[in-house]
Parts: C-alpha cells; sequence; structure tokens
C-alpha cells in the first residue's frame, strides 16, 4: 500500500479538528490568526511496510497542524500542555465517531503529572521573558500574557480535575499583559505566585498522582481503531 501524501492524510483520515490559540482561548482581537489543530488515524495496512505514515502534519493550510491518532494519545498521557488543550477546545470544527471517542477519554489524559508539565513549560518560557527583559529591556507581551493564562489554566485543572481553556473574566486584564500595560515586575509577581498556587493545589487535587493517567484505558481504545481501520474495506 502506498503512503498517501500528507495532505491527502489530512483531508480524508482527520477525525477531530478544532481551532486553538486566542480564539479558544477567549482572546482574539481583530488581528488574530485563526490557528487550527487536528488529530488524523493513518490507515493501518500503512504501518505494514518500511515506510510508515507521519507521525504529524504541518499544513496543508496556513497555521494548521495534526497528529497521527497514535502520536496524539503518546504525548497526551504525558501531559503535553498544547495536546491537552486541544483535546478541551470550545471550537470544534469536526468530529467523526473515532473522533467523538477520543474526546470521551479526556478524563483518562488527566493526572497530577500536569503540573510538572504545566509549570516546567512555563518556567522555559519565562527564562526566555527573562532573557528578553535582559537583552531589550521588555518581554514579549504576548508571550508573558500566555504564560500567566497558562499557569492559570494548570491551577485551576489541578484543583478541579478539569481542563478550561477559556479565560473568561481575565480577559481584559491578559489582553492589557500582552498590549504592555503592566509593569514587568508586576507581571514577574503574578507568575511567581501562580507558581506557588499550582504546587499547593497538586499537593490536594483530585487528579490521580504520576507517573501515568489511566494508560490502559487508551491502549485500548487505540487498539480497537486500528483494528477496525485494519478490517474496513475503504483501507483495502
Amino acid at each position: 500500500m502506498i503512503t498517501p501524501d500528507p495532505e491527502t492524510l489530512v483531508r480524508d483520515h482527520t477525525v477531530y479538528s478544532c481551532v486553538m490559540g486566542s480564539r479558544a482561548f477567549g482572546l482574539a482581537t481583530d488581528g488574530s490568526d485563526t490557528d487550527r489543530r487536528g488529530v488524523f488515524l493513518a490507515p493501518t495496512p500503512l504501518f505494514w511496510g518500511f515506510d510508515k505514515p507521519p507521525t504529524h502534519v504541518d499544513g496543508p493550510a496556513d497555521e494548521q497542524f495534526s497528529w497521527e491518532l497514535e502520536r496524539f494519545c503518546e504525548l497526551a498521557l504525558r501531559a503535553n500542555p498544547n495536546v491537552l488543550e486541544c483535546l478541551h477546545s470550545p471550537l470544534v470544527e469536526h468530529v467523526d465517531a473515532v473522533g467523538r471517542e477520543l474526546l470521551s477519554l479526556r478524563g483518562a489524559f488527566l493526572s497530577r503529572l500536569t503540573h510538572q508539565t504545566f509549570v516546567r513549560y512555563a518556567l522555559g518560557q519565562r527564562r526566555k521573558l527573562e532573557a528578553d527583559v535582559r537583552q531589550y529591556g521588555a518581554p514579549r507581551w504576548k508571550h508573558a500574557m500566555h504564560l500567566l493564562r497558562l499557569l492559570a489554566g494548570g491551577r485551576d485543572l489541578l484543583r478541579t480535575g478539569e481542563l478550561t481553556i477559556e479565560v473568561g473574566p481575565a480577559r481584559e486584564e491578559l489582553l492589557a499583559v500582552k498590549r504592555g500595560e503592566m509593569p514587568w515586575p508586576e507581571v514577574e509577581r503574578r507568575m511567581t505566585r501562580l507558581a506557588e498556587e499550582n504546587d499547593e493545589a497538586a499537593e490536594r487535587s483530585p487528579l490521580p498522582p504520576p507517573p501515568q493517567p489511566d494508560r490502559a484505558r487508551v491502549e485500548d481504545f487505540l487498539i480497537r481503531t486500528r483494528r477496525a481501520s485494519a478490517l474496513s474495506p475503504d483501507e483495502e
């Protein structure tokens, strides 16, 4: 079986797609891009030869990125912030039966491992912002805004066991950060406090402890989906 080109895999085999970025977060302004993310299911026979299908595809449209289902599940089980947020986007553009089952598994991907991944990612981003301040006298304010958003979302996830990516009432304050209207020392103070609140929330979180969330449940879904794809007449 000849491996379809990446564009065909995304066009013909996407099981779930959504809008992410500022539009999903409730932070869009007139000039905001529309970032699209998706999950495609590569037909099982493609894995039988030496040349495997891609684990991800960048494009074909501008600001579009898709993961193959297995890779997406692997990253979600590792509590990758970008992938977990994709699963909880309020702006779903396409979902089929496989995609609906994937969405039904959102809770299976969550554990207190998110405390490590969200805060670790935020710490890396903060170091980059601090380097910008030292070199240029100011951070990249848009990145500072999203760092605050991520830390607040991670804290609330640990507190409640549910991931909500829309910022709600925090919108105007976050946009003020994006416009550079909040002094950098105050932004730093808020980052530090949010990181501390993440630590405190992790100790009492309703989420299961690491190292893994419900891996067995996710793997059962993946195996059944691969098997169904192998038996599908459309994939012969």
